[in-house]
């Protein structure tokens, strides 16, 4: 089961099977965010010692998915550039609650939200790039893919009396139209390219 309320536009697998190396540029950048994030939430929500345990695993996972990245961009020899960010996560986390204990509910499914995407994109890219790239993209599928399934199994075990699914689906129409809307700037999570 899917918690993403649309699917990638063809537009976007297209260019991203196209402009595959400034993707994985950002892709780099898109494993720092993640480490960055779930130490983040270590930090703001102490107290919560199973999901402080649970990020700190998931941390050092895409730190060593970041490695592998600009292993991969050796390899491949794409340089490591500094990027503008996109207007995806900014555009989530517009959306999240600003008071406790719905803020702590929505940056669960944000991120949720943000490894389904992952996943979701690493299927679609897989048999479309060239050789390792398409085959670390496979396996990259289903690291994300565990990774949605903890931000979720929190959530939940955080709703307490908030209608967890309610809310799952109104961020996921926010996330629906970031990625489904054309997007000046292309990036792993953008939407199709346009104006």
């Amino acid at each position: 089961m899917t918690i993403l309320a649309a699917a990638t536009p063809a537009a976007w697998v297209d260019a991203a099977a196209e402009r595959w190396r400034p993707l994985l540029t950002d892709h780099a950048n898109c494993e720092k965010k993640a480490a960055s994030t779930a130490l983040a939430l270590i930090f703001a929500y102490p107290e919560d010692t199973a999901l402080s345990v649970a990020l700190a695993r998931l941390a050092r996972e895409e730190l060593r998915h970041f490695e592998q990245v600009v292993r991969m961009m050796r390899t491949l020899e794409v340089p490591f550039e500094r990027q503008k960010p996109g207007r995806y996560a900014a555009g989530l986390r517009r959306h999240a609650a600003s008071a406790e204990p719905r803020r702590k509910l929505d940056l669960m499914l944000i991120g949720a939200l943000i490894e389904a995407r992952s996943c979701e994109r690493f299927r679609l890219l897989a048999p479309r790039l060239p050789p390792p790239l398409g085959g670390f993209y496979a396996d990259l599928e289903r690291a994300e893919a565990r990774h949605h399934e903890l931000y979720i199994e929190h959530a939940k075990a955080n709703a307490g009396d908030i209608d967890w699914e309610q809310r799952l689906r109104r961020l996921a129409e926010v996330e629906a139209e970031l990625v489904t809307s054309p997007d000046p700037v292309f990036r792993f999570h953008s939407g199709p390219p346009g104006p």
